[in-house]
């Protein structure tokens, strides 16, 4: 069956010929009323032949007696006998006369109906107009002068100037001879214009019948119907695909963009040297939710990812939600991922471009693809064997061939995967502190791995203080948590950790912050896996950052500057530190957003440039710190010098006893 586009076309194709045929025919109808036009101005130069016997016929009734007879000669159906003295003489018709005879006639009526001519055959046969003729007189002999002028009438020759129109008009005339020719004439073209006009009417009939035939294929959709098909999953994918693509188009580039206007500076996006490039929200999937962790993309540079708690207004949305934003698509999420439990901590993987893991509430622990649907592709049970209290760390680490998952939760487990199986934990560990006085579990609330280090790790806890702790037995260590080294850190639980990258020419590996809610940001080194604590040993911070007035909730170093580092606190405030400038106030204080807190911090991974800022009024903004991102190659020895001023001035409070090491290694 044919669409209802080629059924368009189909009557379009149609409504032209019928269109053409009209217009054919309107120019057949004008050209015979022309060529009709043409013969009636043309008739003294060619009379049609039955006109000229018409009016002989009735010329010569009119002359008959009151018996039907004139003289000798008879008058009967227009014929004109001669007298039967006169033998051999022809019978005359008015067809036998010439036209300029005929002519004459009709113009001398009152002769024609007073004499009777007859006439002899002439001796010369060759020549066609000339007829010896005998005028025998009947009735008025005083016309004999008439009956002279008739007798040489024939041998006056009529001048005729010959044109196109002349040849034109003689050729349409007819002879005598060929009345059957044009009866047949007329009747095939009154047959041809039947058959046209039949044929405009079975095309006039077709194309009302197609006309028809679209209407009911283009009918009404009932509203059930157009649900349906509205909610078909395949056209909601061609519909997400296709407006990603276009919000992409315009978001990449901007077509109105007026290069000879400059770039206005100091409005209200910026402060300082930090610009806000945009902020990422969605009506239906971010209202009313708060953002409990952020990260970037290692493979594409534009995608973060954000994970949010419930929405505690909308009970029939998902508890959990985690959404991909794409720098190049503002206006909603790249992907969205659905979890039955509120997700607390998420990341990408550095290995497969296409995995996002989230750690929830309920202790489980997420996996979710971008070539699925929203829900996780696995997942962990809810068991004993796995965590069964919040997820608020999650980490991986190793190389591209061998690689785990670490989680960390509030249970005091430690749990290792194989991100293909998460049916049970590859490694299940247990942090116990003797020390603690009721229950021996250490409630973890952050961790962090040093770089190229798989096996040590650092913990933050929520009573404050932090451990180092161990997955394998190691030489002068055992598996688990390091009983004798205590990191005195916070007067209330730790929110963020994060140990110092290792770039530029003097390795920092071993420095790490931690923030906390006791509104403090605190420098640490981190003791030598090499010489651990025999007996409990407290250690201490090298320097406390105290600026701040609110709960510091997250705390990240610059990925590429080793002085740099940046913080979000419950204000809403991002407090941006080069330690190499200034150690007691950031070098920039931004306010983001509405004045809401922030709850976490990340670093993109290319260059360092753009912060991602996750926010509890359900927000991810993202911020340009400009050329603060890019170090100068003195950088590293003028923040050399920094810590061993740091370092010298902690000693007084037993750091390490007698450990001084060079900040340059271990």
């Amino acid at each position: 069956m044919s669409t209802t586009a080629e059924r368009r076309q189909q009557i379009e194709a149609k409504r032209a010929k019928l269109a053409e045929l009209r217009k054919a025919r309107a120019d057949r109808q004008k050209s015979d009323s022309d060529r009709k036009s043409s013969e009636t101005s043309a008739g003294s130069f060619t009379p049609r032949i039955n006109d000229v016997d018409d009016l002989l016929s009735s010329i010569l009734r009119e002359s008959r007696g009151p018996g039907g007879s004139l003289g000798n000669g008879n008058f009967d159906s227009g014929e004109l006998t001669p007298s039967s003295s006169m033998p051999g003489t022809p019978s005359m018709g008015t067809s036998l006369l010439p036209s300029s005879l005929s002519g004459r006639v009709s113009r001398n009526s009152d002769f024609a109906s007073s004499i009777v001519t007859t006439l002899a055959p002439s001796t010369n046969s060759a020549t066609d107009n000339v007829i010896d003729r005998e005028m025998v007189p009947r009735f008025l002999p005083d016309l004999i002068d008439v009956e002279q002028e008739l007798f040489e009438l024939p041998t006056k020759k009529e001048r005729v100037i010959y044109n196109k129109e002349v040849q034109t008009m003689e050729i349409e005339v007819e002879t005598p001879n060929n009345d059957t020719e044009m009866l047949q004439r007329g009747v095939s073209e009154i047959d041809l214009e039947a058959l046209q006009a039949a044929r405009d009417r079975e095309l006039e009939e077709e194309s009302v019948q197609l006309d028809k035939e679209i209407e009911e294929e283009i009918r009404e959709i009932p509203p059930e119907e157009l649900a349906s098909i509205l909610a078909a999953p395949e056209l909601l994918e061609f519909v997400d695909s296709t407006t990603k693509m276009f919000y992409r188009a315009i978001n990449d580039y901007d077509p109105t963009r007026d290069y000879r206007v400059g770039t206005e500076t100091g409005s209200d996006e910026s402060e300082g040297r930090v610009k806000r490039v945009c902020e990422f929200f969605d009506e239906r999937y971010t209202k009313n939710r708060s953002i409990t962790d952020v990260d970037w993309s290692p493979q594409y540079p534009e995608l973060s990812v954000a994970s949010y708690n419930k929405n505690a207004a909308a009970l029939n949305e998902p508890d959990g939600i985690v959404a991909v934003w794409n720098l190049h698509l503002l206006e909603r999420p790249e992907f969205v991922f659905h979890s039955q439990s509120d997700v607390l901590s998420v990341t990408f993987s550095p290995f497969h471009s296409n995995l996002v893991f989230g750690g929830t509430y309920s202790g489980q622990i997420l996996l979710w693809d971008n070539r699925s649907k929203h829900l996780p592709v696995l997942k962990t049970p809810l068991s004993a064997s796995g965590h069964t209290h919040p997820v608020y760390s999650i980490q991986m680490v190793g190389t591209q061939n061998a690689h785990n998952l670490i989680t960390s939760s509030t249970d005091g487990t430690v749990c290792s995967w194989l991100v293909d199986m998460l049916a049970q934990p590859q490694e299940t560990q247990e942090l116990i502190h003797a020390g603690h006085n009721k229950t021996g579990e250490v409630a973890i609330t952050a961790m962090d791995f040093p770089d190229n280090e798989t096996t040590a790790f650092w913990v933050g806890t929520e009573e404050g203080n932090v451990y180092q702790a161990n997955r394998y037995d190691r030489a002068g260590a055992k598996a688990g948590l390091n009983q004798y080294d205590v990191y005195k850190a916070h007067a209330g639980p730790v929110m963020g950790l994060h140990f110092h990258p290792t770039s530029g020419s003097v390795d920092f590996s071993d420095l790490f912050l931690t923030s906390s809610v006791d509104w403090t940001v605190k420098l640490w080194r981190a003791k030598s896996l090499a010489k651990p604590s025999t007996t409990p040993h407290a250690i201490s911070s090298l320097y406390s950052f105290d600026e701040s007035d609110d709960p510091v909730y997250d705390v990240k170093w610059h990925p590429t500057h080793p002085a740099v580092f940046g913080a979000v606190d419950g204000s809403g405030k991002f407090d941006l530190w080069n330690l190499n400038m200034d150690t007691e106030v950031p070098v920039v204080q931004t306010s983001v957003g509405s004045g809401r807190a922030l709850n976490k911090l990340q670093w993109d991974k290319k260059d360092g440039r753009r912060a991602a800022l996750g926010g509890s009024d359900g927000k991810l903004y993202i911020y340009d710190i400009g050329d603060m991102a890019m170090p100068r190659e003195s950088e590293w020895t003028d923040l050399q010098k920094i810590v061993s001023g740091l370092v010298g001035g902690a000693q007084t409070n037993g750091v390490v006893d007698g450990d001084v090491r060079s900040i340059a290694g271990r």
